[in-house]
């Protein structure tokens, strides 16, 4: 980073990603503070600059060499697990007295993290907080890979939740055999793929073969509303707002023909008394509707919205991308699985190939779509721009 950069960073102020410390502070705060940027987006500390004002007061040549052992031995002595930190000096005056120290903290990969008395840090805004809360605790796992809510078992359910005609069809089709043929019994089925555990539903069950899988998760339902205009405030409704229920592949089915009904259908040299094709490609919806059930995270408590307005198409997923990944990762068939249970069951199911590239596909058929990892508000939304019409 050169001066120029580093200012134009300081002018800004802090930020969820960038903290101000004029001075080393106590071992324990500003362990917290590497938790948090680990734990949330990753980000920098720089060490000589006041966190009110953002004045510019540099660190002496002793400083800065303290300052740099000090905080690696914090990286690794007061963090679980250990992070790994760099660090670089970059003078940010003629005189070459004002020297700031630039600590580089990358989100981590094994969350969540904890500083030594095992108090787990997220970022908000440009202050930190302690965590509480079990569901967010569980997404930080998630994040971390050491837990996965698909094959998670739902409190509350048993074998007589399962729709059992499903399960076997689902299963005939995966292994082109019945259960008995394959010599087990319905419940040591069920229990071999991962739809029961310990006498409940693991949550791809429920989702996948469950009788009514939103009377026991209310809020795994998808909501599709059609608007008059291009504002979410607005009250005028094209359709009246749904939420589509069902298992996956209901939900799968309902959305894309809730979304079918409230688009146009184009005439492009088809014969006259042809219905028309579809003004945005079916296959791209297909592609991004099948990403939203199958992808979204299941730890949050909300549910997938489908959002029509005369100008676009909205497909809002709950949960930002998975373990850093980005937008331009995600594009170029980079995966990064977070419901394997899911992934399986949706190869059989539904218009799935389970290798990573529905968004890399959806854009060949429409290359105007807009991603948007929403990191702040944990989401992931997918716009889709409607052709403009005279009518």
């Amino acid at each position: 980073m050169n001066a120029i950069e580093l200012l134009d960073i300081i002018n800004t102020g802090e930020t969820s990603r960038v903290q101000f410390k004029e001075k080393m502070p106590h071992r324990d705060s500003i362990a917290a503070e590497m938790v948090a940027f680990s734990n949330t987006m990753g980000g920098i500390i720089l060490f000589g600059v006041k966190d009110k004002t953002g004045e510019i007061a540099g660190l002496s040549y002793e400083e800065i060499h303290s300052y740099s052992q000090n905080i690696g031995n914090y990286a690794t002595g007061n963090i679980v697990p250990g992070i790994y930190i760099k660090t670089e000096v970059v003078t940010v005056d003629y005189s070459g007295e004002k020297k700031i120290l630039v600590v580089y903290v990358d989100e981590g990969i094994n969350k969540p993290y904890k500083d030594k008395n095992g108090d787990i840090w997220v970022k908000q805004g440009s202050d930190k907080r302690r965590v509480t809360d079990n569901s967010e605790i569980l997404r930080l796992y998630q994040q971390g890979s050491h837990l996965l809510a698909d094959e998670m078992e739902v409190y509350d359910t048993s074998v007589d939740d399962i729709n059992e005609k499903l399960f076997r069809e689902y299963f005939k089709k995966e292994f082109h055999s019945s259960i008995e043929e394959k010599g087990l019994t319905f419940e040591k089925a069920l229990k071999a793929k991962k739809v029961l555990r310990n006498e409940k539903l693991t949550l791809a069950g429920l989702l996948f073969f469950g009788n009514n899988p939103q009377n026991i998760k209310p809020a795994f339902c998808v909501k599709a509303v059609s608007f008059f205009g291009n504002s979410i405030s607005g009250k005028d409704y094209r359709n009246k707002p749904q939420d589509l229920e069902g298992t996956i592949p209901d939900l799968f089915d309902k959305g894309i023909k809730f979304i079918e009904s409230n688009l146009r259908h184009i005439q492009k040299k088809q014969n006259f008394n042809s219905i028309g094709i579809l003004e945005i490609s079916r296959d791209a919806l297909v592609e991004l509707f099948v990403n939203a059930l199958v992808h979204r995270d299941y730890f949050k408590n909300a549910p997938i919205r489908i959002l029509i307005f005369d100008s676009r198409v909205e497909i809002i997923s709950p949960g930002k991308l998975p373990n850093g990944l980005t937008v331009e990762e995600a594009i170029f068939g980079n995966p990064v699985i977070r419901n394997p249970q899911l992934v399986k069951f949706s190869f059989h199911t539904l218009p799935f190939s389970g290798i990573g590239t529905g968004l890399t596909r959806a854009l060949e058929e429409q290359p105007d779509i807009e991603f948007i990892n929403d990191t702040e508000g944990e989401q992931f939304i997918v716009t889709i721009p409607r052709p403009e019409t005279n009518n």
